[in-house]
């Protein structure tokens, strides 16, 4: 029987792998919102699976791997602000 935070994590995976598979079928740009927010969710789904079960290299993985995505999700959201409408 797999565990809530276990499915959590798994939920984190898929949504990590679902970004990068869009990504690399060019279906999606790496700049926009949805690959930033996809692998932002994907992680902090991956850091709740690790609290039940820790792992230092992979709590800083994906830690890094959230704050980046965060990074990368702020600055779409603000230049999609800034953008003059066509």
């Amino acid at each position: 029987m797999v565990s809530l935070f276990d499915a959590i994590g798994i939920v984190g995976v898929v949504l990590t792998l679902l970004a990068y598979l869009l990504l690399q079928a060019e279906r999606i740009e790496s700049r926009s919102r949805l690959y930033s927010a996809l692998n932002l969710f994907g992680s902090v789904a991956i850091l709740v699976s690790l609290a039940f079960d820790f792992n230092l290299s992979a709590a800083l993985m994906e830690g890094c791997w959230a704050l980046i995505s965060l990074y990368g999700l702020v600055k779409a959201v603000l230049s999609f602000r800034r953008a003059p409408p066509v």
